[in-house]
Order: structure tokens, then sequence, then C-alpha cells
């Protein structure tokens, strides 16, 4: 799928439900198996396409805390 023949528009865009209304937020949509995510800033703005395995992935490592602040000064690595 190319995001550039893909209408963006007409998705179920959202946010997470603990999103606070600072604007600092992004936004997913699912579409074909694949995650959508964008900036909820900018609805016009760039789109970043993934798979849904690496979304999940990436899910599973965000609530282990993986990408807490306190953590990343401690590790050289992800």
């Amino acid at each position: 799928m190319s995001l550039g023949n893909l209408e963006v528009s007409g998705l179920q865009w959202r946010k997470a439900s603990r999103s606070i209304n600072n604007g600092a937020c992004v936004e997913v949509a699912p579409v074909g198996g694949q995650i959508l995510i964008r900036d909820s800033t900018d609805l016009n703005g760039p789109v970043m396409l993934y798979s849904g395995r690496s979304w999940h992935m990436f899910l599973a490592a965000a609530k282990t805390g993986r990408f807490d602040p306190d953590r990343l000064g401690r590790r050289s690595r992800l």
C-alpha cells in the first residue's frame, strides 16, 4: 500500500485514551493490517506507515517502560 494513493481524511483516527488536550499527541488509524500515524496538530502533514507487527512490538516495549526517560538515561542502546 502506497501513501501516495491513500486517502487519509476518511479514516477513523484516534488518540490515546490518556491523552491530554495540550496538542502534544499523535493519532493512529488502522488500514489493511497496517497502522498510520500522524501529528494531531498537523492533520494535513506527513503520515507514517507501520506494519501491524511493528506497531504491536512498539506498544509492548512502551508498556514495559522501555522508552521512559529515566531508563533511557541509563542505557547506551535501545
